[in-house]
């Protein structure tokens, strides 16, 4: 039982960062990254409101949370970045993920402003990381959950892992 749940919360597994990140794998990434807002509205568009409560496993966020859940953590990962390219080894804040995913804003409201948010901020995103150089890519921050070094590099994977990740959760939900 604990596997299978397991493979509920984590469809496609958990984030596994490569030994080595080249430009071909940031390549791949960003083009999912960039994929993603387009791919996530196809999978909704032809939902009702009632769908649209369905879990992806018991006691997991509706597809709308999920949804929601995507622009939160996608705004905030872009703020990361910019944090990350204009300060020295900044120390980011994290946000209680479970408590916004319960706010009025992502429960209750309709999945288009959550569409039009990632679809404007994944075009400025991806612009920003396709422009990185070299250089950039090394710059990190810190996580201070576990006080744990995040290049971007490696971060632009975590948020390709990332758009996947709930890609398969809506998808996994759709099928309940």
């Amino acid at each position: 039982m604990e596997q299978n749940l397991d493979q509920m919360k984590y469809p496609i597994g958990k984030f596994q960062q490569p030994l080595h990140i080249d430009k071909q794998q940031i390549d791949h990434w960003i083009s999912i990254i960039e994929a993603f807002p387009k791919q996530l509205s196809e999978e909704v568009r032809n939902l009702r409101e009632q769908d649209l409560e369905k879990q992806y496993r018991p006691g997991g966020w509706t597809i709308r949370q999920v949804l929601n859940h995507c622009a939160d953590s996608h705004m905030n990962s872009m703020i990361r970045f910019k944090l990350a390219l204009t300060e020295d080894t900044p120390t980011i804040k994290p946000y209680h993920e479970d408590r916004w995913a319960g706010l009025s804003d992502s429960k209750d409201i309709p999945v288009e402003s959550a569409l039009k948010m990632l679809e404007g901020l994944h075009e400025r995103w991806v612009h920003l990381l396709k422009g990185l150089s070299e250089s950039d890519l090394e710059r990190q921050f810190i996580h201070p959950d576990n006080d744990a070094l995040i290049s971007l590099k490696t971060n632009i994977g975590i948020y390709a892992w990332h758009c996947e990740h709930h890609l398969a959760h809506v998808r996994n939900a759709k099928l309940r």
